[in-house]
């Protein structure tokens, strides 16, 4: 194959196969940027849930597209000048067909969750689930960089128990009960005899 149609293949070939690289949103990855990093984690409940589109942000196609487009177009026929156009013209197109390329294949389905948090605060984050959080799960709210929603896996602290009252030092009341009283039955007047 000729040196001028193998390099444009190969250069579209490459640019095809990183723009399928794309990030994760899934709660259950962590960018290696994130992980032994400490972060707050809040307790909540989800309050409402709907499906969205994730979409990457295209720099991998772009840059992967723009360099494919500059060796292409650096093989225009008509001497080095021609060719410095020809590259720098590839290098636009294929930085545009690139990004878009990335954006089409890198799109995800996810969900953005609302929850409500203990002091009544409402958070969103969108992420990737292969089904939707049901509404009122208690869930973790992990804040930060790579935010992320998780099922509450955790036990909640046990409130310390009321201590019993030290009867010692307490005050000794003592009351009057009133004195009961008899009840004397009355007097009956003699009844008559009968006739």
């Amino acid at each position: 194959m000729p040196r001028r149609t193998l390099l444009p293949l190969l250069a579209l070939s490459l640019s095809w196969g990183l723009a399928g690289c794309t990030q994760s949103y899934s709660p259950n990855t962590y960018a290696a940027a994130a992980a032994q990093q400490a972060a707050k984690v809040e307790r909540g409940v989800i309050v409402g849930t709907r499906p969205v589109m994730i979409s990457p942000s295209g720099a991998v196609g772009a840059v992967t597209g723009g360099a494919a487009g500059g060796v292409a177009g650096s093989q225009a026929p008509g001497g080095p000048l021609a060719s410095a156009f020809g590259a720098i013209g590839g290098t636009l197109v294929g930085g545009l067909v690139g990004s878009a390329t990335a954006q089409t294949a890198g799109d995800t389905r996810g969900f953005e969750y609302i929850v409500q948090e203990k002091g009544g605060h409402l958070v969103s984050v969108a992420q990737t689930d292969r089904t939707a959080l049901p509404l009122g799960l208690h869930v973790l709210v992990i804040a930060g960089k790579q935010a992320r929603i998780v099922p509450d896996y955790t036990v909640e602290p046990a409130k310390p128990a009321k201590p019993a009252p030290d009867l010692a030092a307490a005050p000794i009341v003592v009351t009057q009960l009133p004195q009961p009283v008899l009840a004397v039955p009355a007097a009956t007047a003699p009844s008559a005899p009968a006739p």
